[in-house]
């Protein structure tokens, strides 16, 4: 049985150079960074050296970066410590964020009696940039929670307008670039960002590592307690393979970006124009998308809508109905409610996402097995 890969946007597969850079690392450089022997000082080396990396290339300083385990935890620490170390008492946001931004902020909610309020969402998909300078301009200690690339739909963000808006209003600016960057030339100084966030499983790195950006001058306080790691904002020993993964992941997504690109925008117009000949009713859900996420509502009956991606596993693909979180859920996705219809919710939607190493001889085959599922 063929197996075909079209959900990037959940987890990617790692290259090549990722894999051997990790194994040298797990080979050669096992000492702890703490360590002051010439182990440690090896190890300790390789991960400053991974982080100036990553800060060249993202335009950031490399003391601006604190590696993570994922973006989850990089978000929570963000949106906690502007909370309790930064004295915000209002996030603006909107519904269609990842859970680790939303749930997060109902957390903050909860327990620390922060005003939420959500920005309207646009039959596009797109944030209503209008309500946004509206709610920014009741003064109140505000930070705004904004995600860059919508990880099921695709919609693209205008970063600098968002954050030209907050520096108006002197508020902060949160932005989930988890499905950016690396797809996405981000000089992260020059936008007027405060915080943003990365995993390296979204851009051919290992999983259980990431990063939070935190924009030079804003002091908060750490979320785990126990020693002097990540200048004492995240203890515990640094994962040194994880980080070299993810630091080599990146210099060779950004080194191909335009060629990837250039491949990965004629696998989705192709992708797009087949589909569009076999489901001429289908509709694009979200507009002004980046080129590797394509979200589609299928015309297809909606009896058949609950094991249309079992059907598709059956046959070894793999594409996801949203969030990879939400991806064994029955409930509809909570991005697409914000701006389809009922009716709408009722048919099937699928979120295919493209890397380069996919093919037109794999979306040929996946159009084919979703003809005989029609």
């Amino acid at each position: 049985m063929k197996k075909i890969y079209l959900d990037n946007a959940a987890t990617t597969p790692l290259y090549p150079e990722v894999i051997d850079a990790m194994v040298s690392v797990l080979q050669n450089d096992f000492g702890n960074p703490s360590s002051t022997h010439s182990y440690g000082r090896s190890a300790k080396n390789l991960l400053e050296t991974a982080r100036k990396s990553i800060a060249k290339r993202l335009h950031v300083l490399a003391s601006e970066l604190i590696f993570t385990a994922h973006a989850t935890e990089a978000t929570n620490l963000i949106l906690q410590s502007a909370v309790q170390d930064l004295g915000i008492k209002r996030i603006i946001t909107s519904k269609i964020e990842h859970h680790a931004t939303l749930h997060t902020i109902l957390h903050l909610e909860k327990t620390n009696n922060i005003e939420v309020v959500y920005i309207n969402i646009l039959p596009t998909g797109l944030i209503d940039y209008l309500h946004l300078a509206k709610l920014l301009h009741e003064v109140k200690p505000t930070l705004v929670s904004l995600m860059h690339v919508n990880n099921e739909i695709g919609t693209i963000l205008d970063v600098d307008r968002v954050g030209k808006l907050c520096v108006a209003a002197k508020a902060l600016f949160h932005c989930d670039t988890v499905q950016s960057i690396g797809k996405i030339d981000l000089n992260l100084h020059e936008l007027p960002i405060d915080f943003a966030v990365a995993t390296a499983h979204k851009f051919h790195g290992p999983k259980g590592i990431g990063f939070a950006y935190i924009k030079k001058g804003l002091a908060i306080q750490p979320m785990i307690y126990g020693g002097e790691q990540e200048k004492g904002l995240r203890a515990g020993t640094e994962a040194v393979h994880q980080v070299v993964g993810m630091a080599k992941a990146l210099e060779v997504s950004l080194d191909n970006l335009d060629e990837n690109k250039k491949t990965i925008m004629d696998l989705q117009s192709y992708c797009l124009s087949t589909l569009l000949s076999v489901f001429p009713n289908l509709k694009v859900n979200g507009t002004n998308t980046l080129y590797n996420i394509l979200n589609v509502m299928l015309p297809i009956d909606a009896s058949k809508a609950s094991m249309l991606l079992f059907a598709l596993d059956m046959k070894g693909i793999a594409v996801s109905r949203g969030s990879a979180c939400q991806s064994g859920s029955i409930k509809p996705s909570h991005v697409l409610a914000e701006f389809l219809n009922e009716e709408e919710q009722k048919f099937p939607n699928l979120r295919i996402s493209f890397s380069q190493f996919n093919t037109r001889e794999e979306i040929d085959y996946f159009i084919e097995v979703l003809k005989e599922i029609k």
